[in-house]
């Protein structure tokens, strides 16, 4: 028997039988029954804004998935492009499909000069790389004058891989121009992640050769950061996207959305305030600063997950092989400490408050050696790829553009008094 409910309008005694589908019931259907009355759910905590097949979370039982594999599987044996491709097209690719798409990609990697020259050197000498990179991104729609064919499945494409492409690309041209080093162009030669590497680091060797180790790492984190449903930045995207602007304007959306600390921040928060606990003898007394509502116990807790973040789990083994090269970050003892103590205090476990992916991910970030204020950026890089099958999706399923409605609480109709009379 399918499931439903029943509502009543009270006000006239009419009532109607709505059904339930996939774990939703339709807003139109109340309508028809209290036509002018609106939904209020401020941050939209219990609206579903679309229907999606790309990724499937459960929160309460720690479930991610990427158009239904299992987080776990993809991050232990597929590559980040591989991953892409699976996010964009709904399936994983087979041999020949991947290695059309890896070329793709990798022969896109290169921006224009008047980009790199005019464009992002034009930045004041300290200006934040996320700054820069959402700028960088919504600049390019000047660059591809066919980026507003969006009903062409061949130019969409295009403007696909493009994104995914020079995505690493504009994020290391950033962070060299804010310490004052040379462009490094792409090197075709490397995959993915170890491209982005070599344009981060290399200095004057002739060809920059990353650790395999941490070139696996970085693939893994960047898998973990590709998509996660209807977030803020998604929701920027669709919500841009479904007025037919061009994928480069909405991902520049979507990045700028990520830019703000609540959400893209997070793991930038964790280090400091490991950095403020100082040392293990500090962690109790820290503890107990934030059972007391003075402090913030930051990559605990997590908008969805009211269990152990699964990414968390993945992150935390990826750790102990970065730390293997790199050597122990000095905040991971600290680290540590809180979690054992966290996981083990009723005031944490009541309130449902496990480590997310942010608490470990910062970690890693600066044991490779990237500053604070690229945490951000490195979290813009992979989630290009789900944003953008967010993008295809929305215009695959024909939506309406997006305007929600609003309560008014503002004044009833007034006149008009001069300004002398007030």
């Amino acid at each position: 028997m399918p499931e439903s409910i029943t509502i009543t309008d009270n006000r006239t005694g009419e009532s109607r039988e709505i059904p339930i589908v996939n774990g939703g019931v339709a807003a139109a259907e109340f309508s028809k029954l209290m036509p002018g009355v609106w939904f209020y759910d401020p941050a939209f905590m219990s609206t579903a804004s679309c229907e999606s097949a790309v990724t499937y979370l459960d929160g309460d039982a720690g479930v991610l998935r990427y158009r239904g594999y299992p987080i776990e599987e993809l991050a232990e044996h597929s590559n980040y492009l591989e991953v892409a491709y699976l996010l964009l097209n709904g399936e994983l690719p087979t041999t020949e499909q991947y290695d059309t798409w890896s070329h793709e990609i990798t022969y896109h990697t290169f921006i224009h000069e008047n980009v790199r020259k005019r464009f992002l050197e034009g930045f004041h000498y300290d200006a934040h790389p996320m700054g820069m990179l959402v700028s960088a991104v919504a600049a390019l729609s000047t660059f591809y004058l066919d980026a507003k064919e969006i009903t062409d499945p061949t130019t969409l494409h295009k403007q696909i891989v493009r994104l995914i492409a020079k995505m690493p690309t504009l994020a290391a041209a950033a962070h060299r121009f804010s310490v004052g080093m040379p462009f490094v162009y792409p090197d075709n030669t490397l995959d993915f992640s170890a491209n982005f590497l070599s344009m981060m680091w290399k200095v004057a060797e002739p060809r920059f050769e990353p650790d395999p180790a941490l070139v696996r790492a970085l693939d893994i984190l960047f898998i973990l950061h590709a998509d996660h449903e209807q977030n803020c930045g998604t929701t920027a995207m669709r919500t841009v996207a479904s007025s037919h602007a061009d994928p480069y304007s909405a991902t520049a959306a979507a990045a700028a959305a990520l830019y703000g600390p609540r959400h893209g921040g997070a793991n930038e928060a964790v280090i400091k305030m490991l950095v403020e606990i100082g040392s293990i003898e500090n962690v109790e007394a820290y503890i107990a600063e934030v059972k007391a509502g003075r402090r913030m116990l930051q990559g605990f807790g997590h908008r969805v997950y009211k269990s152990y973040d699964p990414r968390a789990r993945i992150i935390k083994r990826t750790a102990d092989e970065v730390f293997a090269v790199t050597g122990k970050n000095p905040l991971l003892d600290i680290a540590l400490k809180l979690e054992e103590i966290a996981l083990s205090d009723d005031y944490f476990i009541s309130r449902r408050l496990y480590p997310n992916v942010d608490f470990y991910s910062g970690l890693i970030y600066q044991a490779m050696g990237f500053p604070l204020e690229m945490f951000t950026v490195l979290f813009a890089i992979p989630r290009t790829a789900g944003w953008l099958a967010h993008y295809k999706e929305l215009l695959e399923q024909d939506l309406k553009i997006t305007r929600p409605r609003q309560l008014y609480v503002g004044s009833d109709e007034r006149s008009y008094v001069p300004i002398a009379g007030r």
